[in-house]
């Protein structure tokens, strides 16, 4: 009789006894019954046509009007992008390491390892009889600066993906953070926050993982959304080569089209200027239009060959000397939608960007299906940040989940399940959220005059020992973030504007567009803060 398997394969669904039949969208991501899919997003409709680069072809009197429809440089920021893991992915623990009220190697319990997935022969601190390559030697490995578990799955990844050198420039920091449980609407997705914050591309404002208004799984902020960067959904590379492509006038030269753009730009502004459209805000109206055929023939000139931005023919994506392999890019569609995002992100046509991966909702009993949905969605953050090291610019990487996982002592003995706790149920108590910063420059530098202080700003807020977020926030260990997703979003961008050494401008940010944010005085925001900042002016 043929064994019947008891994990389940990266792709396959997951069928949960205790859930509902999935009925959303985000139901069926989160169980892995639909992917999470590739979006991009621009700052308006008509925004898709921006590019920093001074318009040569097209004729002076359609010329003069780029800076007036918007067509400018992008902001030039650290390109940022974000890991939308659905359904409640395990980081805290059996990946990144969370400890008390020290920092990450000020370790919990060995009950609160056994609830993070972790068994007593594994846990961070004990001596290890034969050491990982690499690690430190008791189950903890800090190649990354971020200390992870020396068997994490996002590690393994992770270093999978990346060079040596690249590793050496990384560092990051962890915040202790509860959030919902198999649930879209954690306000937990920090893209609008960014844009706010400055990032912007050359093409697009952000890139995004799905047509939803946060461009992800879960929602953004409320007070954050702004509509004219809300998605607008890109499943694969043809799909991205598709914003620059003139479709019908492709059998035109790339001058013949600006000259057939521009003819229709300036018949459209004859017969707008005689008709009126009856709305108090007529001209605006008109002037949308105009600059929509304008942006049109400006984007025709820049980018004549859609290819140029095709992911799949980057050799520094895919190919012998490529991040994933040909058999691994056509093969795996998680890669493909990741390459996508990353090549918008890094290369500034997009200023920031959610890649959202589905099913993460892995508390199946067993250890194995989680532990390989973990090292694909490693590989993809290695990705990411190993091509960003590749095109020399700094990138900011955040990773975060709709609450998360815990296990109740029981291991998978298995080859996959690699000996640790099975997964066997939902815990938003056991949930967090990292980023990781590359900077080609050298290593992100913590804030703090020794080890000590150093620890505390790498890891914002603590666990107790029973392996569970505290919520309390104390002067000494202040969290914001603990226990209200908005404000984890606020603790992101105040962390982004740092390294840009612009977090002194965070509370304006919010006051000139009459907003209030919730992370406190000036002095808890220096205590929240990780890095000291490793940009100077524009980068891009």
């Amino acid at each position: 009789m043929a064994k019947r398997r008891n994990f389940f394969r990266p792709d396959e669904p997951l069928k949960h006894a205790d859930h509902h039949r999935p009925k959303t969208r985000r139901d069926f991501i989160a169980q892995g019954f639909q992917a999470g899919l590739g979006t991009v997003v621009g700052t308006s409709m008509f925004s898709l046509f921006a590019s920093p680069r001074e318009a040569m072809a097209l004729s002076p009197d359609i010329a003069n009007l780029l800076s007036p429809c918007g067509i400018t440089a992008g902001a030039g920021k650290i390109p940022f992008i974000c890991f939308d893991l659905a359904g409640g992915a395990n980081i805290a623990g059996s990946n990144v390491l969370v400890g008390g009220q020290g920092g990450q190697m000020d370790f919990l319990s060995t009950a609160g390892y056994s609830k993070q997935g972790l068994p007593g022969d594994m846990i961070p601190g004990l001596e290890e009889v034969t050491p990982a390559v690499g690690g430190n030697g008791d189950h903890t490995n800090s190649q990354l600066g971020l200390s992870f578990h020396a068997d994490s799955q996002y590690l393994r990844g992770i270093l999978e993906r990346t060079s040596p050198g690249t590793q050496a420039a990384i560092n990051g920091a962890v915040v202790a953070a509860r959030s919902e449980n198999d649930t879209g609407n954690n306000p937990h997705n920090p893209m609008y926050a960014i844009n706010m914050a400055g990032a912007n591309g050359e093409l697009l404002a952000l890139c995004g993982s799905r047509s939803s208004e946060s461009g992800g799984n879960s929602m953004a902020p409320a007070a954050l959304v702004n509509n004219e960067v809300r998605p607008t959904k890109i499943d694969r590379p043809s799909d991205v080569t598709g914003l620059v492509d003139v479709g019908d006038f492709g059998a035109l030269s790339s001058s013949e089209v600006v000259a057939v753009m521009e003819s229709v730009s300036r018949i459209s502004d004859e017969k707008l200027a005689r008709v009126s459209t009856g709305l108090s805000n007529d001209q605006d109206v008109k002037n949308l239009v105009s600059c929509a055929y304008i942006k049109s023939a400006y984007l025709a000139e820049q980018f004549p060959d859609p290819g140029f931005l095709d992911p799949a023919t980057d050799p520094d994506i895919v190919g012998a000397n490529g991040i994933f392999t040909v058999d691994e890019f056509n093969g795996d569609r998680e890669f493909q939608k990741a390459a996508s995002v990353m090549k918008l992100v890094v290369n500034g046509y997009s200023g920031a960007g959610t890649i959202t991966m589905g099913g993460y909702d892995y508390h199946t009993g067993d250890r194995a299906t989680g532990e390989m949905r973990d090292l694909r969605a490693g590989r993809c953050m290695g990705a990411c940040l190993e091509y960003a090291a590749r095109k020399g610019v700094p990138l900011m990487m955040y990773v975060f989940s709709d609450g998360s996982v815990f296990s109740n002592g029981m291991t998978d003995d298995s080859i996959d399940g690699r000996g640790k706790g099975v997964w066997t149920g939902d815990n938003q108590q056991t949930a967090s959220a990292f980023f990781l910063v590359y900077n080609p420059g050298g290593r992100p530098v913590l804030i703090g005059a020794n080890p000590e202080e150093q620890a505390i700003h790498q890891q914002i807020g603590y666990m107790r020992g029973s392996g569970d977020v505290e919520t309390t926030s104390s002067g000494d260990r202040p969290n914001p973030a603990a226990n209200n997703v908005n404000l984890l979003v606020q603790t992101v961008m105040l962390n982004y504007m740092a390294l840009h050494g612009e977090q002194s401008q965070f509370e304006s940010m919010f006051t000139s567009r009459g907003l209030s944010h919730g992370l406190g005085s000036a002095g808890m925001m220096d205590r929240i803060t990780s890095f000291e900042p490793i940009v100077d002016g524009t980068i891009i």
